[in-house]
This record gives C-alpha cells, sequence and structure tokens, in this order.
C-alpha cells in the first residue's frame, strides 16, 4: 500500500494516528498503525511513537482528562488516574460483573504462577476452584496454554491478552510486587538427561574398526 492509495493524507499524522487509536476497540499496535496508514519508511515505528508523544503533550497543555497509553501490546486511550473515582461512579451499574474475591484470588495466582496447574492454585488458596476458574475462563481473562508432562497430563493456565488489556498492563512485567506471591513460573519442563560421552572408548573403538 502506498501513500497515494491511502486516504487522509493531507491530515497531520498526529491526527490520523490519533483517529485509530479512538477508533481501535482493542489496543492498536504500531505495526497493524502501519499498515492502515500505508507508511512504509524505515523509521515508520518512530514516526507514530513521536505522534503520539505530541498527542500526549497537547494533551497535558489543553487540560484533557485522558492520554494515550501502551496497553497489552498496543495503544489505547486512557483516563488519567485522577478521574478514576469518577469513573468508577458511573460504573456503578455493572458491580454485578466484577471479579468476586475468590475469582480475583485465583486469577492473581495464575498471573504470578503461570503457567500454573489447577492443583496448585487450589493448595495455595486451600478450595476448590473449579467454578471459579471456569468463571474467569468465560470472562477470557484466563485460556489452557498447554499440558504438564507428568502423569495424568493436567492443563496449564495462563493469562490472556485481555488480562493485560483489562488491567491496563504492557506485559506481564508490569505487575506489582504482592507479598506472599512469588513471580516464578509454577511448572516448568524437565531437563532432557545428559548424554554421558566416554570419548577415550570411542577412540578405542574407532582404532579398532580401522584396524
Amino acid at each position: 500500500m502506498t501513500n497515494q492509495e491511502t486516504p487522509c493524507t493531507s491530515i497531520s499524522l498526529e491526527q490520523r494516528v490519533e483517529a485509530l487509536v479512538f477508533a481501535s476497540e482493542r489496543p492498536i499496535s504500531e505495526s497493524r498503525m502501519k499498515t492502515v496508514l500505508g507508511i512504509e519508511d524505515e523509521d515508520a515505528t518512530k514516526q507514530i511513537k513521536e505522534a503520539i508523544d505530541s498527542l500526549n503533550e497537547s494533551y497535558v497543555k489543553n487540560v484533557r482528562a485522558f492520554r494515550i497509553e501502551r496497553v497489552a501490546g498496543g495503544y489505547r486511550p486512557l483516563t488519567r488516574e485522577e478521574f478514576a473515582p469518577l469513573v468508577s461512579r458511573l460504573h456503578a451499574d455493572r458491580q454485578q460483573q466484577k471479579l468476586s474475591q475468590a475469582a480475583l484470588e485465583t486469577l492473581s495466582i495464575i498471573a504470578y504462577r503461570q503457567p500454573v496447574m489447577r492443583a496448585e492454585i487450589e493448595v495455595i488458596r486451600g478450595v476448590a476452584c473449579g467454578e471459579v476458574l471456569r468463571s474467569i475462563m468465560e470472562k477470557r481473562l484466563v485460556k489452557i496454554v498447554g499440558r504438564a508432562e507428568e502423569l495424568g497430563r493436567p492443563m496449564l493456565y495462563g493469562t490472556t491478552r485481555d488480562f493485560l488489556n483489562i488491567f491496563g498492563l504492557a506485559s506481564l512485567d508490569d505487575l506489582p510486587d504482592v507479598q506472599g506471591l512469588v513471580r516464578e513460573a509454577s511448572w516448568k519442563p524437565a531437563s532432557p538427561p545428559e548424554v554421558k560421552q566416554e570419548p577415550e572408548i570411542a577412540t578405542e573403538q574407532a582404532a579398532t574398526e580401522t584396524e
């Protein structure tokens, strides 16, 4: 796609980037924006980042209630932190959709210990978590990421991109430190057994075959 085939080229890059960020239902990445904008320059990613920085500067200058932030591998507009109480009040009618304490605890364990088996989640929480696990999977916050190479091959659980999006995280590295939760994978594949080499014996055998 060339710039001539792309609409709105007469409009500034900042405005076009702003339009894409606000129109996208999910965080939009630089690569996706480059495709839609039809920018093929080698420094296209840099241009987009500079455009976003410029937009955020203008939002600060004009005392806007939002800014563009990087979330879940892309960009989306977010309300500034000081407006959180007001926004929470707006969404008060969605109280029934909020995660229960059990769901939050289960989600936290999965986020910090992924990939993690259901058995370990239940050991940490001290209760069965089948129903809670199903609930947060239906909300697309958690998914099955594989199976452990253990007896019965139990399923391994991890968080989704929607989890990062909803909690406003760019990556799992942005998870805050929580007392009692170690940020470490619960299950790790066993290391392959070492193959012992016996060079002296191999040399003797090779010499024998040569003779």
